[in-house]
């Protein structure tokens, strides 16, 4: 039976972070098939929405559920799926601002958790200012600002955690630094909604 760990996601009491090993299913986003009996779980309305994110399957709950009633019922139809790799067919989509869509969310929940926990324990903060081609650009303000620890937590603190959730990340910049382009900078997804 493979392993897998329930995490909650900030702000979300209706969705949970499944941890899966390493490298066990590939891809991120959205999926247009899941093997059954997760795929009855979406069906009878006790899931409204499956997705990867590179080290986890995410499902959201459907109306009126919750956790204490269904999750058993998840974690067994999960562990069911996860002996079905092939049966996971995710949405082909060529559209990079989809995939820039979903890492925007990936960033916006890992500044949210313990990253910007960290960063906001040392009187700093890190501000999502948009993700473009990949490329998740911040601010660092308060203490972070300046600070010469700041590209460790960039690069070794953040990075690795977006990283390790949506493989599609090419790189985090800092909105001050000089390599940081603003011209590229695309809009957030809440800007253009």
């Amino acid at each position: 039976m493979i392993p897998i760990h329930p995490q909650q996601v900030p702000g979300r009491s209706d969705r949970l972070r499944w941890i899966i090993p390493a490298g066990h299913l590939t891809g991120t986003g959205q999926l247009t098939e899941v093997p059954e009996p997760l795929a009855a779980l979406l069906a009878d309305g006790t899931l409204a929405q499956i997705t990867l994110d590179g080290e986890a399957v995410v499902t959201s709950l459907g109306a009126d559920r919750t956790w204490s009633q269904e999750g058993a019922r998840v974690r067994g139809a999960l562990h069911t799926a996860l002996g079905d790799p092939d049966g996971w067919v995710p949405v082909t989509s060529s559209a990079a601002c989809d995939d820039d869509a979903l890492l925007y969310g990936v960033a916006r929940e890992v500044l949210a958790g313990q990253v910007g926990d960290f960063a906001r324990s040392h009187g700093g903060s890190i501000d999502l200012l948009g993700v473009c081609d990949g490329v998740v650009t911040v601010r660092l303000g308060g203490a972070c600002h300046g600070c010469p620890a700041s590209w460790f937590t960039l690069h070794q603190r953040l990075e690795r955690q977006l990283r390790r959730r949506h493989p599609g990340l090419r790189e985090v910049r800092n909105a001050a630094s000089p390599a940081s382009l603003f011209g590229r900078l695309c809009d957030s997804p809440e800007a253009s909604s």
